[in-house]
């Protein structure tokens, strides 16, 4: 795999989405390592799509820890429950917050981000083990069609081990 995503001149997402998930899925290929894998996919989806921050949160005990990102410093860790980030993670379904001011216990990382989204990732047992979490500086940025999209790049990144 080459190191450069390429895509659409467009601004259309779906149209990205579908010229860079058959090259995620060659850049992922058979690679067994899932921080190493997470860390080219954080950078692929900033390059294809520009957001604010793009990252990973694994389970790590009874916590989500830092893993590899794209953006600005981040939260190192966030509690069961707490947060977006940790509500995903304890509800396990994708959380898709518009406004993360009106978000109960929202966790600030960053003065910017307006809106967020937050997918979870299951391990070979179906539970969580890991969570992708992309902040956008606009209000209202995710759509319904970017959770779809995004869950089927966090699809290609199942099972995690553990």
């Amino acid at each position: 795999m080459t190191e450069v995503i390429a895509l659409p001149e467009t601004q259309d997402r779906s149209a990205r989405f579908a010229a860079l998930l058959p090259q995620l899925r060659a850049l992922i290929g058979a690679e067994p390592d899932p921080v190493a894998t997470m860390a080219n996919v954080a950078a692929a989806l900033k390059e294809a799509f520009g957001w604010h921050w793009i990252g990973f949160y694994r389970v790590i005990g009874d916590e989500l820890v830092l893993g590899p990102f794209q953006g600005p410093l981040a939260c190192t860790r966030i509690a069961y429950g707490r947060g977006v980030c940790g509500t995903a993670w304890k509800e396990d379904r994708t959380l898709l917050v518009p406004d993360v001011e009106q978000f109960p216990g929202h966790i600030a990382c960053s003065a910017h981000s307006r809106s967020e989204i937050v997918v979870p990732i299951r391990g070979r047992t179906g539970t969580v083990k890991a969570v992708l979490d992309i902040d956008s500086v606009l209000p209202a940025d995710f759509t319904d069609e970017d959770r779809e999209h995004l869950e089927e790049v966090c699809a290609l990144l199942e099972p995690i081990p553990g």
